[in-house]
């Protein structure tokens, strides 16, 4: 109440709508006062007030929250699972006819390896400064601004993670066929059509088989076993990874060991090393050139040490790929601010060891130098193994015909827990991107019982088993690596931006190295970029127009958005 001793008045709207003056007059020379009522009649109104649209913050409140349960081990297994797919297998054959020299095929995986700790050092500051469900997607988002976080969630649901999915599912299916013959790619339940092969320019679209055969119906089947896993809580999910994220440790560190003890081929030695190890240096010279093909059917250039090396990133890096799930499952990370950047350390420097190693092993079993037409394993090495299956050949010359028959086994806990790992963790930055109004709007519920994003889910698996189906998961996969790294090396920037937009955030963890060897990393991979553009333009161009794609798409998501937004009232009576 007003002092109203000195003639001030109050006045009060009581809930009968009606308004009541209080006034005091303090009579001089007197001990009591007088009070005077006054009651004045107000008819009650409508008031129709626009809602604001709910925060972030007060949209979590009212829902079902994600619930955090994945300790480091977890949050380590799911790095490791994530990146150990069936590439470590395959990719060395590329790299060797690519750079045609020992050095430089290990030092593919050494520039891989220095790249790929750079940023995951780095994205563990991010990790910890907004550990919330979507990871990358809300780095770029905070940071760039919300298209350039759309563009990425974008990607990553079009192709990115759902592709990598379909080719990691497929491969199951594949390598199962090792065991069961009648599980082929060639075994088709029902062939829809063959799209041919179509020159753009550099490119080649279309020469892919559309219909469903054995072998994408079991990676449908896994597809779709996994998502259906996985809605039952992420305890359920990571209990799946832990379990497969650790057989396919304990199979690599037993291929690793198997190379360097009774694997050990004096042929290899020789050929890859040498006395003095000067075979191993061949072709490896700052003045070496090495030939590459520009594009598709363009002429062939001789390019330097320093091109050849970019070059075959595209394979190394693509294979050490996809350490940054984690910081997308990171709102169900138990303290995420130690357990994230913490399990990125941990997992991407124990992947990268094992990928060193296991390319050494390699080389110690098979000559790198081998001929297209030899008759076996040795006589083809590694640059020509069959199907480009190394892993495979490496162990069918240790343990003859058995060996094709461990590798399947041991790619099919490989993949199945890939599968698991992209799967789990993809669907969350989905969840986060329909929070923010810019996905189908089901996405961003979670189930009322094991808090887990189920539309995220299915939608995810559904697409997969679109791209399983058209057969386009491979190629689109080639299109996209470029933009992967767009990706990256935009978020780091974001990094310095954050660092002078926010300067007073609370950072329980900093980049090491900062602001050096970040800045290294945009360094290294904008040179890849450049040369990509320069002599692999099949790699660029179709994925930069996927991303530029999303532009129109954001643009309809944020118009809806704002029209739900603005559509919202309250109607209230007295």
């Amino acid at each position: 109440m007003l002092d109203v001793t000195r003639g001030n008045c109050l006045s009060d709207l009581d809930l009968q709508g009606q308004v009541t003056v209080l006034t005091w007059a303090a009579m001089e020379g007197r001990k009591e006062s007088t009070r005077l009522f006054v009651s004045i009649p107000v008819k009650p109104i409508k008031v129709t007030t626009p809602i604001a649209p709910p925060s972030r913050e007060a949209a979590a409140v009212s829902s079902p929250q994600l619930v955090q349960s994945l300790g480091l081990f977890s949050s380590t297994a799911i790095v490791v699972g994530s990146m150990i797919g069936s590439g470590v297998f395959i990719v060395d054959a590329d790299i060797a006819r690519t750079t045609n020299s020992p050095a430089l095929l290990l030092g593919a995986w050494i520039v891989t390896g220095i790249m790929t700790m750079i940023c995951a050092l780095s994205y563990g500051e991010l990790a910890a400064m907004m550990p919330k469900a979507g990871g990358q997607y809300v780095y770029l988002r905070e940071s760039l601004g919300p298209l350039c976080g759309f563009l990425y969630g974008w990607t990553l649901f079009l192709v990115i993670q759902t592709g990598t999915i379909a080719a990691v599912a497929v491969g199951f299916g594949k390598f199962l066929g090792v065991f069961f013959p009648s599980i082929s790619s060639t075994h088709w339940l029902w062939h829809i059509a063959h799209v041919p092969a179509v020159q753009v320019g550099p490119m080649v679209l279309g020469n892919m088989e559309i219909g469903v055969s054995t072998a994408n119906l079991v990676g449908i089947i896994v597809v779709a076993l996994l998502a259906f896993l996985n809605v039952f809580g992420m305890k359920i999910g990571s209990l799946i990874q832990n379990v497969f994220t650790s057989a396919k440790g304990l199979s690599l560190a037993a291929l690793v060991i198997l190379g360097f003890t009774v694997g050990r081929n004096p042929t290899a030695w020789s050929a890859n090393f040498g006395p003095g190890l000067h075979e191993l240096w061949r072709n490896a010279g700052w003045d070496a050139l090495h030939p590459v093909q520009v594009g598709v059917g363009g002429p062939t250039v001789w390019v330097n040490l320093l091109v050849i090396l970019a070059v075959v990133q595209v394979g190394s890096l693509f294979s050490a790929d996809a350490w940054n799930n984690i910081t997308f499952t990171a709102g169900e990370v138990r303290n995420p601010k130690r357990n994230i950047p913490l399990s990125l350390v941990l997992g991407t420097g124990f992947v990268l060891t094992v990928y060193f190693l296991v390319s050494v092993a390699y080389m110690l079993v098979l000559p790198m130098h081998g001929d297209p037409h030899g008759t076996t394993v040795l006589a083809r090495g590694v640059q020509y193994a069959a199907e480009d299956r190394v892993g495979t050949a490496t162990l069918e010359q240790i343990f003859g015909g058995i060996g094709a028959s461990l590798m399947a086994g041991a790619i099919l806990i490989s993949t199945f827990g890939c599968a698991n790992g992209l799967s789990m963790s993809g669907a969350r930055v989905y969840y986060a991107m329909s929070r923010d109004g810019l996905f189908f709007k089901s996405v961003g519920k979670l189930h009322p019982k094991y808090k887990t994003p189920v539309a995220g889910l299915i939608v995810q698996a559904a697409w997969t088993a679109v791209l399983c189906i058209s057969g386009s998961y491979g190629q689109l996969l080639d299109y996209i690596v470029f933009a992967v790294l767009l990706f990256y090396i935009l978020t780091l920037l974001g990094l310095f931006v954050l660092r002078v937009k926010q300067p007073n955030a609370v950072r329980p963890y900093k980049a090491l190295g900062y602001p050096v060897l970040p800045a290294v990393y945009i360094a290294m991979a904008g040179w890849i970029c450049v040369v990509l553009l320069r002599y692999k333009p099949q790699y660029t161009w179709p994925g930069l127009i996927i991303v530029l794609l999303g532009i129109p798409v954001y643009l309809f998501w944020s118009w809806r958005s704002k029209k739900v937004s603005s559509s919202g009232v309250i109607q209230s009576a007295n």
